[in-house]
């Protein structure tokens, strides 16, 4: 019996103002995309428009999700348009799930021209959370600006859109399936592929998987316990860190992956990960880590809770890379951080004589450094950290890192943490957020404040915190030139820095929700180990917010 070839359709549409990414993509509340007209269609229109034509025509692309609400149906929406629009093939996650990572890996070993994610990372899901859609390129790493500025541009003037409507595939079936378009000379293909596989194997180059084993299960077992806080990874820690390398399956909790991640925020945070902190504080388990919906985020917790401040996560790692084969192999080139991150990792990579990289906030930046060889370690301090073997930061990557050095090392995580700030000196950390900012009034409060502390006046100024005083050194307003193709980005954060390396740093955030955020970052460096102890906020500056002033003296 002939089967028809199914239909494209174009379908006329209104742009709307609103779909400008971010710096980690592009998200709304849920409901936006399900109440407004076409409001997903238009952006991913807008993305396979961005793509030039000779490029896309017959392209491979991959497609995941982090199994949030609406994550089923937008798939389905991004299979029939990318059918529409020319994709030859697209490989696709079983179930629709795959981490950030894991796109990132595939679109580099199949060399696909890049990647759909439905992802609103460490944000809410469910009817009532949040959705979001993010475009990696060829690369595998975030659309860099002028790629998200297109799609923008391309978002506010869209008046159709091409999909195939009548299009099913099924999501559970690992396995290539074939169907006819109209007007089409070649099939478009559609092959789901098994979420883990292709991430797996590209860890077991690049870790000893027998010494974590041994770790894990051997006379002297680690006992381990990590959340997945029911997104993406639950079937990547299963596989691999229980399957694989000998974990207990009692190690992993929230493994199944939820729509609405069980109701909670699948932030790996004190806050939001504080069922793993009270399990941890037991004193039962030696290692404890969360992740993010994703799966390019996450916590590192030692016994009895001990936290790992992200910074220093980053630092340590840098400090330890001889203890992963691949970068006995490979070597270090350089180390790369956004400018909010701590400066611990500029301590190590002075003493291993390597450059470090200064960004924006966005892994983005990173991508440019590791493809012209420059970097081999970057990391955020909103729980991010990666390495040159991707273009995405990478939760797990992460987590097998930090096993691996304490394989290495044979001591705790808190002995390893306070033998580093030993030798490298404590960066003191903390992140204050001010949400729910009206636009204008976060736009006047840091005129106000560049105003103010880029006065010549204001490098006289003292800040007195008990008997230390903070010595104003420079101010100045982050600007980043891209030292691979001398691209400029300014207006990236007001930076108060201080004679014995301390800072306070206050930037903006608008991640496209109702609101702007106000980030103040203090950090304080502290040499003599005798104070390594204290809490972070007691060891910082004083701060106040009712219109943000600091004490000066």
């Amino acid at each position: 019996m002939e089967v028809n070839p199914i239909p494209v359709v174009t379908v006329q549409t209104v742009p709307y103002d609103d779909q400008k990414p971010g710096s980690n993509g592009f998200r709304k509340p849920t409901a936006v995309f399900e109440s407004k007209r076409n409001y997903l269609q238009n952006f991913i229109q807008s993305v396979l428009s961005s793509i030039d034509l000779r490029d896309r025509q017959g392209c491979t692309m991959v497609v995941g999700s982090d199994g949030r609400y609406f994550s089923k149906t937008a798939t389905e929406v991004v299979v029939q348009m990318a059918a529409a629009n020319g994709i030859g093939r697209l490989v696709i996650g079983q179930n629709g799930l795959l981490s950030t990572p894991a796109v990132s890996c595939i679109i580099r070993k199949i060399k696909a021209t890049g990647g759909i994610i439905l992802t609103a990372s460490h944000n809410p899901g469910g009817p009532g959370g949040d959705f979001g859609v993010k475009f990696n390129v060829a690369n595998g790493g975030p659309a860099p600006d002028a790629v998200t500025d297109k799609i923008y541009q391309i978002s506010k003037t869209i008046e159709e859109y091409a999909i195939c409507p009548d299009l099913r595939i099924d999501l559970s079936r690992v396995g290539r399936q074939e169907f006819d378009l109209e007007n089409k000379f070649k099939p478009f293909r559609v092959e789901i592929v098994d979420s883990v596989e292709v991430y797996l194997n590209l860890l077991r180059t690049i870790f000893d998987f027998n010494s974590i084993k041994s770790l894990l299960s051997g006379p002297s077992q680690l006992k381990i316990r990590i959340d997945a806080m029911n997104g993406v990874m639950g079937p990547y820690v299963r596989r691999i860190l229980c399957d694989e390398l000998g974990a207990p399956a009692n190690s992993a909790v929230n493994c199944v992956p939820l729509e609405d991640f069980g109701g909670q925020y699948p932030d790996p945070n004190l806050t939001y990960a504080s069922g793993l902190l009270e399990a941890m504080k037991g004193g039962e388990h030696g290692f404890g880590a969360a992740f993010d919906a994703d799966g390019d985020r996450y916590m590192i917790l030692g016994q009895n809770g001990f936290f790992v401040n992200p910074s220093d996560s980053l630092a340590i790692i840098a400090a330890n890379l001889s203890c992963v084969p691949y970068f006995r192999q490979m070597g270090v080139r350089g180390f790369g951080r956004s400018m909010p991150t701590s400066t611990a990792i500029d301590k190590v990579a002075k003493a291993m004589k390597v450059p470090v990289y200064e960004t924006p906030t966005g892994w983005k930046y990173f991508a440019n450094l590791m493809d012209s060889g420059r970097c081999s370690l970057c990391g955020e301090e909103s729980f991010g950290t990666g390495s040159d073997h991707l273009r995405e930061k990478d939760g797990l990557w992460a987590v097998l890192v930090w096993l691996s050095i304490l394989a290495a090392r044979k001591q705790s995580v808190e002995e390893l943490v306070h033998d580093h700030w030993t030798k490298f000196g404590r960066h003191y950390y903390c992140r204050f957020d001010y949400d729910g900012l009206e636009p204008r009034t976060a736009f006047f409060i840091m005129k106000e404040l560049e105003s103010t502390i880029t006065e010549k006046t204001f490098t006289t100024q003292q800040f007195a915190v008990g008997s230390h005083m903070y010595s104003v050194e420079k101010t100045d307003s982050f600007e980043y030139v891209d030292p691979v193709d001398g691209t400029v980005t300014k207006k990236q954060g007001l930076r108060i820095s201080f004679a014995d390396g301390s800072r306070i740093i206050f930037k903006l955030s608008t991640s496209g929700y109702v609101g702007t955020t106000l980030r103040i970052y203090a950090e304080s460096y502290e040499k003599d180990p005798s104070k390594h102890n204290k809490e972070p906020q007691v060891n910082l500056f004083p701060y106040l917010y009712k219109g943000i002033y600091i004490h000066m003296v």
